[in-house]
């Protein structure tokens, strides 16, 4: 296996893509819309991906809920933001809790119907007033201790539906003022600051099996490599001050945040620390740039994997009919889903 996560062009692998997987052998697929057409294709692709790989690979989404869900209505239900999640915990921490850990059961009941594995989730990014609205109402709420909660009890969720989830993107993408698919973020706040509000939210989740970087750079300490290139904020803060010591991806390096080549991000955030590269796009140019740039996966990064995927478990049986009728009502007042509830 190699070092990187890779995505494909569309809803069926081509045989350059099958050629691809079979001599780069990432570690991992991830899946977008474009992947998507119907459950029978998703399962299918998921399939032949893991036959050609020779290897029961991580399968990876985003499927977060509200703007980002990558799987929804016909065939798979609708699901909140995470704001609104936050908003049932403020009429009731214990109800709000209890929405956030089953509405991501239920999200793990979906995905492993369909042979996926991981879901990059929960966020425990905390946004301040003037960013970016990357993270809007992605976000559980706006304050650290708010958040962690709500995120551990997604983590909870998805481990009791047999998948793992990806904290993410460490260590903050909170104070962003630009959206990070377009463009560098630098936020200029205090360290003191960052550790009581941005890093404070990550901690709790310190030993959640992965995580994924932000793509930010944080000038009180690293004046300029954002946080997935940045050896320093990698070494002092995301396994120093947060302590987190699973599995850490990066953000998609094509994202235009980062500079270089993606063979040469994708090197870069290799030195910084980062165990695995993820690159999104499904262009078989920079693909194979990227399979070119990372080394095969050993050593530390290889143990923290094995780590990571032995953290998956069965699933808690579920009745998921009842369940979904308990989430809307633990639901009513803070969502209301506007497309059909399958």
């Amino acid at each position: 296996m190699r070092a990187f996560i890779t995505g494909v062009a569309g809803p069926a692998l081509t045989d350059r893509e099958r050629a691809f997987l079979r001599e780069s052998q990432p570690w991992g697929l991830i899946l977008f819309r474009r992947n998507v057409a119907s459950p029978e294709q998703l399962r299918g692709l998921v399939g032949e991906t893991r036959d050609v790989l020779g290897r029961q690979a991580p399968i990876l989404i985003d499927q977060e809920g509200g703007r980002v869900q990558r799987l929804g209505p016909p065939h798979w239900p609708a699901y909140p933001p995470g704001a609104a999640y936050g908003t049932a915990y403020d009429r009731d921490r214990g109800r709000g809790l209890a929405a956030a850990r089953l509405g991501a059961r239920l999200i793990a009941a979906d995905l492993f119907a369909l042979g996926v594995d991981v879901d990059c989730l929960p966020i425990a990014d905390v946004p301040v007033q003037g960013a970016d609205l990357i993270v809007g109402d992605r976000a559980y709420g706006s304050e650290p201790g708010k958040v962690a909660a709500i995120a551990k009890a997604i983590a909870q969720g998805l481990a009791d539906g047999g998948v793992l989830p990806v904290v993410k993107h460490i260590p903050g993408h909170g104070r962003a003022a630009v959206d990070s698919h377009k463009k560098l973020p630098v936020v200029e706040a205090e360290r003191a600051l960052l550790e009581e509000t941005d890093f404070a939210a990550f901690v709790p989740l310190a030993e959640l099996p992965m995580a994924m970087t932000a793509h930010v750079v944080f000038t009180a300490i690293d004046p300029v490599a954002p946080a997935t290139v940045s050896a320093t904020i990698v070494r002092e803060v995301i396994r120093g001050s947060i302590g987190f010591y699973g599995l850490l991806m990066s953000d998609d390096i094509s994202m235009q945040a980062l500079s270089g080549t993606v063979g040469e991000r994708a090197r870069a955030a290799i030195a910084a620390g980062c165990d695995i590269v993820l690159h999104c796009n499904g262009e078989m140019s920079e693909m194979i740039a990227v399979a070119a740039g990372v080394p095969r996966l050993q050593g530390e990064a290889a143990r923290r994997a094995e780590v990571a995927l032995a953290a998956k478990k069965a699933p808690v049986p579920l009745d998921n009919a009842a369940a979904r009728g308990e989430f809307l009502r633990l639901m009513a007042g803070s969502w209301q889903p506007a497309e059909r509830y399958a």
